[in-house]
């Protein structure tokens, strides 16, 4: 647990969605980047933003580091509020990203953060593809479009994409891709694959 408390978020949550309303960019998109603490959120923002990316990053505290666990080496921080960042994939479309805290006991932020969103990209990590459960289905109950990226760590076990759509229980239609959040180039190609995905769905839904 970090040394703000979830009670803090929104104000966070206003500041970046203020932002967000006053850039006044045509085809702009508000996106979720959601997964479990340590899956790499924070990580592919900041290596994708074309900004200083807002992190609300705290350390942890011993509580914390008890009872927050990820699949990886032990962290020292973790994401309180949001992680907010801007992508301009071309001249008619900007991304504002806002990540999502990992842990269930800051899903009321989550839920604001989803306001206005348009789609998530949710990611997993392969070592502990339960913990992904969670925010994969609060996606679903919000009906929110949205494409899974596998972020493979070095130690990460490979799996087939039929397995992990099978572990990961998702439907047909969601697109499903691999990533390495450190890598621009990759995680770009993992943002334009949600985009083709909302707009396909869009045009399925108009036609």
């Amino acid at each position: 647990m970090g040394s703000r408390t979830g009670s803090e978020a929104p104000a966070a949550g206003a500041v970046a969605d203020q932002a967000y309303v006053d850039s006044g960019v045509t085809g702009s998109a508000k996106i979720l980047v959601v997964g479990p603490m340590g899956v790499g959120k924070t990580t592919l923002i900041g290596t994708v933003s074309e900004i200083t990316p807002l992190s609300t990053e705290a350390v942890m505290t011993r509580a914390g580091q008890l009872s927050d666990r990820p699949a990886g080496p032990a962290k020292t921080t973790t994401t309180v509020a949001l992680d907010f960042g801007r992508i301009t994939l071309d001249s008619d479309i900007v991304l504002y990203l806002f990540g999502t805290p990992g842990q269930q006991r800051f899903l009321p932020a989550w839920k604001e953060l989803a306001r206005g969103s348009l789609g998530a990209l949710a990611l997993v990590d392969t070592r502990d593809l339960e913990a992904s459960f969670d925010s994969i289905g609060h996606l679903e109950d919000l009906d929110m479009p949205f494409t899974v990226a596998v972020n493979h760590f070095p130690d990460s076990p490979r799996h087939g994409e039929a397995d992990l759509r099978t572990a990961l229980d998702l439907l047909p239609h969601t697109p499903l891709v691999v990533c390495d959040a450190r890598e621009h180039t990759s995680s770009v190609r993992a943002l334009i694959s949600l985009i083709t995905h909302l707009i396909e769905s869009a045009t399925e839904r108009t036609g």
